[in-house]
């Protein structure tokens, strides 16, 4: 399978990052693509022992022989780039090399000024954003004033650029929010610092990508973020600014749909999200407290606090419908050991009405209450398990009853965040 997408089938935070990571040690993979976001997004990495956090790069960073490729719909800060390449080279580990696409647009530092104070002036319908710029870059580039990453190359060219979306952004600063306007020559001149570091790593990278596939070299494209998420299918307006479903990677690398053989969703065995919006089976107990105590809930790049609740078959069922899912990859099975009985979410009510699909306005399911259905829990510590069969029985039935739940497959499961803790199901 050339060409293999691994995305988010919740809110994020699913463990994307330890599942690209076992395509990439266990197949000849040739690239990791990011196609979407920008460094609000987060995977944790296990490797020996060392845990190890991307949020621009791609996780494939951390596999020596793959090359990381950052593609077109990434939106890039180059200070933000550089401080977690130079995190990584500080421990001494080997990294792969690193490919950035021309088209690519940037975050300068006023994104992240407008993005902050925003968000402040939103006040209680804040969106939970996290203040690093990557909703005002998106909306530039929608709006025909963003900043590439080959316009770095031309001074001329970014002088104007930068000049033209000060034009419209100092406006808002200062009449707005009552803010101090933004100097062109310093952002032209921070940006410029940039330019030499970056110059070697900048590519057509929907060409290199499109050429590897043409030579029958396997493509890891990686998600950012999550289906519920994405800014048309998500828990709109509490979304992120970009479409990291799977048909938005097409867009996000430049390469056509029929070029991909197979569409992996992430899921955990229960549910989080972190910031605002609706979740149904959010729980505020004691059960909420375990699962973030014990699955260690707090946002890679944010450090946030993450909402907990319980698995959600119908997000399941929607996201494998929306993405075309062709496998799930269920992670963090290992934190529901200790529970005797397991809700499930298996439909919502509405005003009296069951709704075994994904309500069709967000005023509906704001007012989703769940239904739920208990299995039976397993009571012991399966972080040691590495074969289906090494897994308690009640531990299989759960798995399997999600899997029917969902509408497609389940893969993998993971029991630990070591590379090796992964079982493959049977």
């Amino acid at each position: 399978m050339p060409a293999i997408v691994v995305l988010g089938a919740q809110w994020g935070d699913e463990g994307k990052g330890k599942a690209t990571d076992l395509l990439a040690t266990t197949e000849t993979i040739d690239f990791v693509v990011r196609t979407s976001g920008g460094h609000n997004a987060g995977h944790t990495i296990v490797v020996n022992g060392q845990k190890f956090a991307t949020h621009l790069l791609p996780s494939g960073i951390l596999t020596p022989g793959a090359t990381s490729v950052i593609a077109n719909g990434v939106v890039v800060s180059p200070e933000a780039l550089f401080r977690e390449l130079d995190a990584l080279l500080a421990r001494d580990v080997e990294l792969g090399p690193l490919v950035i696409s021309a088209n690519a647009h940037i975050i300068a530092p006023y994104h992240s000024v407008i993005d902050r104070v925003t968000e402040r002036f939103l006040g209680k319908n804040q969106i939970g954003t996290t203040g690093r710029g990557i909703g005002p870059a998106y909306a530039d580039k929608v709006n025909r004033i963003g900043i590439r990453i080959a316009d770095l190359f031309d001074e001329g060219i970014l002088r104007a650029k930068v000049a033209g979306a000060l034009d419209v952004r100092n406006q808002l600063l200062a009449k707005v929010y009552n803010r101090r306007a933004v100097s062109i020559e310093a952002t032209v001149e921070e940006l410029q610092s940039y330019t030499e570091r970056l110059r070697p790593m900048v590519r057509d990278t929907s060409l290199l990508l499109n050429t590897a596939l043409d030579e029958g070299k396997t493509v890891l494209f990686e998600g950012a973020q999550a289906t519920m998420l994405d800014v048309d299918h998500g828990t709109y307006p509490f979304v992120t600014s970009s479409s990291p479903v799977a048909g938005g990677v097409c867009i996000g690398a430049g390469v056509g749909p029929t070029r991909i053989d197979r569409v992996i969703g992430v899921i955990k065995a229960y549910t989080t999200r972190v910031g605002s919006g609706p979740f149904p089976t959010e729980l505020f107990d004691e059960n909420g407290e375990r699962l973030w105590n014990i699955g260690g809930e707090v946002g890679v790049s944010t450090g946030r606090n993450r909402r907990c609740g319980w698995y959600d078959a119908v997000i399941a069922r929607y996201a494998t419908r929306v993405n075309g899912l062709t496998d799930l990859f269920l992670t963090k099975l290992d934190v529901l050991s200790s529970w005797d009985k397991i809700p499930v979410c298996v439909a919502y009510e509405v005003d009296g009405i069951r709704y075994d699909e994904m309500p069709m306005t967000q005023t509906e399911f704001h007012h989703a209450t769940p239904i739920y259905e208990e299995l039976d829990g397993w009571g012991v510590d399966i972080s040691a398990a590495r074969d289906w069969d090494d897994l308690p029985a009640n531990a299989q039935r759960y798995v399997r009853a999600l899997e029917e739940m969902s509408g497609t497959r389940i893969w993998a499961v993971g029991v630990g965040p070591g590379r090796d803790q992964t079982v493959v199901v049977a």
